[in-house]
């Protein structure tokens, strides 16, 4: 479905997904103090996974 409902699911999926990958770096950057490129892979990960999840429950 591409009509207003499909463009809002997917702004809420972008949304969701960069929340998720926010809280996720804070909590590896708390964690761990910094970051390194399995913290990136991980946000990528959540990002993608968040995104996928908020778009099929729609």
């Amino acid at each position: 479905a591409w009509g207003p409902y499909g463009a809002v699911r997917a702004v809420l999926a972008v949304v969701l997904a960069l929340a998720a990958a926010e809280a996720l770096l804070r909590h590896c950057t708390r964690r761990f103090g910094g970051i390194t490129g399995d913290v990136f892979g991980g946000l990528a990960e959540t990002s993608a996974t968040a995104a996928l999840v908020v778009v099929s429950l729609g």
